[in-house]
């Protein structure tokens, strides 16, 4: 495990320690990236798992799934530790937040009314609006306030569908805890999208008493695509989903058919089919990397750096977002022509991307501050 004591993540750390981890991701020629929102750099490690766990499919055969359900063990295991889950068995190992949503959704043998908001990923968005159109559900969406959300709760809503910080300006949404007190006293349901939280700022489910929750490693843990979860609170695992499969069996590799079917304790019971290889082994590396910074600290440098970052754009008449501590890793530039200026930098050696008028710029502690400098020079000029 790796171990970088307790002392502040100071420039002489990070070149010092955390640099050589990912010195494939900062090989000389690539460009200077600053998407970490979107895919994060993995560590060098991760192709070492992952060959590991191509190796051992190649000797082993069949007997390789000891080795790589172990590794799906471990994912749900870190993922519990940094979310703040109860237990491991409170994280189901799902590809994507979408397929998470869908598992809950499909706890239903009628149609529901759902609360959502206007800011949430199109992912989840699509989802939605794909049941109401088959009549699955009844959708209310909102603006994404915590008093728009609670004033759109009914007696009859079943659930509501939030993220905790929003994916398009990096906001922190105020009253996330509210919104969940306000829904259980009406008897419905909170799955909060979280993937723009986790690894960014200190996440603890269980104190929130969220229902469900869905995120991934994709960004900022820098697990990759694929490596992605659905949280179901404890009181909760009861509950069957339609989304299920033998792995949410009571005795797996039995083969026994017993009719009603019986499942696995806890939140076994939420595991579906024959599960995926790689995605858990791939995600290791920088979950565990995340946890040794710890993400409080990991904040504290995120934070210091924003402000640098949008200093540096305002020298060159660039007015951001996001550099408090009511945002969370990236800045924004609001811009008609967001896009554009995504693909001119990228043109110019600097990768960053755009989502409708805003420019995304999110650097992490592998960016150095000459990075950024040039970063905001560039930009400063394309205007």
């Amino acid at each position: 495990m790796i171990d970088f004591g307790a002392a502040a993540l100071d420039e002489a750390l990070i070149e010092k320690r955390i640099r050589p981890l990912f010195s494939r991701a900062l090989s000389p020629g690539l460009p200077l990236y600053l998407a970490n929102h979107s895919l994060g750099r993995p560590p060098d490690r991760m192709a070492g798992d992952v060959q590991r766990a191509l190796e051992a499919w190649y000797r082993d055969m069949g007997e390789a799934w000891d080795e790589w359900i172990a590794a799906r063990d471990k994912f749900r295991a870190l993922t519990a530790q940094l979310t703040g889950a109860q237990g491991a068995d409170s994280i189901v190992p799902k590809t994507s937040a979408g397929q998470g949503l869908r598992a809950v959704l499909n706890t239903y043998d009628s149609p529901i009314r759902v609360v959502t908001t206007d800011a949430e990923f199109d992912s989840l968005d699509f989802i939605l609006r794909v049941y109401r159109d088959r009549g699955r559900i009844e959708l209310a969406t909102v603006p994404a306030r915590a008093e728009a959300t609670i004033a759109a709760l009914r007696a009859d809503t079943g659930l509501v569908v939030v993220s905790s910080v929003l994916f398009r300006s990096g906001e922190v949404v105020a009253g996330i805890a509210d919104v969940i007190r306000a829904a259980h006293h009406v008897g419905a349901k909170v799955l909060l999208d979280v993937y723009h939280h986790a690894g960014v700022l200190p996440l603890d489910l269980a104190a929130l008493d969220a229902d469900f929750a869905v995120g991934g490693s994709y960004k900022y843990t820098r697990g990759g695509p694929g490596a992605c979860w659905l949280y179901v609170h404890p009181r909760h695992q009861a509950l069957r989903t339609l989304d299920t499969g033998w792995f949410a069996k009571e005795n797996v590799f039995g083969y026994e058919r017993p009719d009603p079917p019986r499942f696995a304790p806890g939140g076994d019971a939420w595991l579906e089919s024959t599960p995926h290889m790689v995605a858990p082994v791939q995600a290791l590396a920088g979950l565990e990397f995340t946890l040794a910074a710890g993400v409080a600290r990991l904040r504290e440098v995120h934070l210091a750096q924003k402000q640098r970052f949008a200093a540096l754009l305002a020298d060159r008449g660039i007015r951001v977002e996001g550099a408090g501590t009511e945002f969370g890793a990236f800045l924004t530039f609001a811009h008609p022509e967001a896009g554009r200026l995504s693909r001119e930098l990228m043109q110019r050696g600097v990768k960053t991307d755009a989502r409708g008028d805003r420019l995304r710029l999110c650097a992490d502690l592998l960016n150095t501050d000459e990075e950024l400098a040039t970063a905001a020079a560039l930009l400063g000029g394309l205007r």
